[in-house]
């Protein structure tokens, strides 16, 4: 049971989620747009929210700045999540401008107001759970594109609700959050979301 609960909070870890929804919303919205572009937008997700986190965990890690890439503590998470909103903010100027594709515009600045709420709340010394803010944005997401293109993905949904109780209870096992620490992880990534699909819906 361990194992398996170690296995969730590993395979779904945080920086993997916005190319997850990237992925979700290009296979499901019906908006054609060419397989270049597609793949040229993934790509460059990949490298900026995947390998280049990776790389500057390896930096700080041989720095002495952070111990774990589960960034147990406040301390360890204010340049990780510093270097996290500067990213974001490079993929909206650069890689999703909002004339391109305004949904993602739109889902990625929800993505940095939650970083910069959670790096405001570990400088006050709250750890809110990352893992919970990344699945719950996730989440929001799926659901404002049903609304938005009017499509019935209500099981995409129900297995990402699962998800979401599942790294919970994973989170909580394995004693690296408290309740009070995952439901405002959940409400910092599901309310940005929820507030921004105002704009594209």
């Amino acid at each position: 049971m361990n194992f398996i609960l170690k296995s969730i909070s590993f395979i779904f870890h945080p920086i993997i989620m916005p190319l997850l929804a990237v992925v979700f919303y290009f296979s499901k919205s019906p908006r054609y747009l060419p397989f270049e572009v597609i793949s040229a937008k993934i790509t460059s997700l990949f490298i900026l929210t995947i390998l280049l986190p990776i790389l500057s965990y390896f930096l700080l890690k041989t720095l002495g700045r952070t111990e774990s890439i589960y960034l147990k503590t406040t301390k360890e998470r204010v340049i990780p999540l510093l270097i996290n909103a500067i990213i974001i903010l490079l993929i909206v100027n650069r890689v999703l401008p909002i004339h391109q594709i305004p949904e993602l515009y739109f889902f990625f600045i929800g993505c940095l107001i939650s970083t910069i709420t959670c790096l405001v709340l570990a400088l006050a010394n709250f750890k809110a759970s990352i893992h919970m803010i990344a699945i719950s944005g996730l989440l929001m997401f799926a659901i404002a594109t049903s609304l938005h293109f009017s499509i019935n993905i209500n099981g995409s949904l129900a297995l990402m609700v699962f998800l979401v109780g599942a790294i919970a209870t994973s989170r909580l096992h394995l004693k690296a959050h408290t309740p009070v620490e995952l439901v405002f992880g959940f409400f910092i990534g599901f309310a940005p979301q929820f507030i921004l699909m105002n704009y594209w819906i």
